[in-house]
């Protein structure tokens, strides 16, 4: 399991038109979970689990009205996936 940290370490542009050193990553989890599904890399989806945990991300993508039934089916099948789940494969292809 992935350990919990500080901050998801994600690109500042994702979250463009908030002020980056005022964010409370705990309470934008919606915006940054739907950011993260919809434009992120494999990198920044490893952030999130590691941040919210597969729980929640699951919740928010399941209930979001801005995702789509693509990203909603993308991030149930992802979020089961080896490369989320499999430790090994986190550092091998770690960027």
């Amino acid at each position: 399991m992935l350990a919990k940290q500080n901050n998801p370490v994600i690109r500042r542009h994702l979250l463009w038109e908030y002020d980056w050193d005022k964010i409370e990553f705990s309470q934008l989890a919606t915006v940054v979970i739907e950011r993260v599904i919809e434009r992120g890399t494999p990198a920044e989806w490893l952030e999130i689990v590691a941040f919210y945990g597969i729980d929640k991300i699951s919740a928010v993508a399941e209930k979001s009205t801005r995702l789509d039934a693509k990203h909603k089916n993308f991030t149930r099948i992802y979020l089961q996936s080896d490369f989320i789940n499999d430790p090994q494969r986190h550092r091998s292809h770690s960027s």
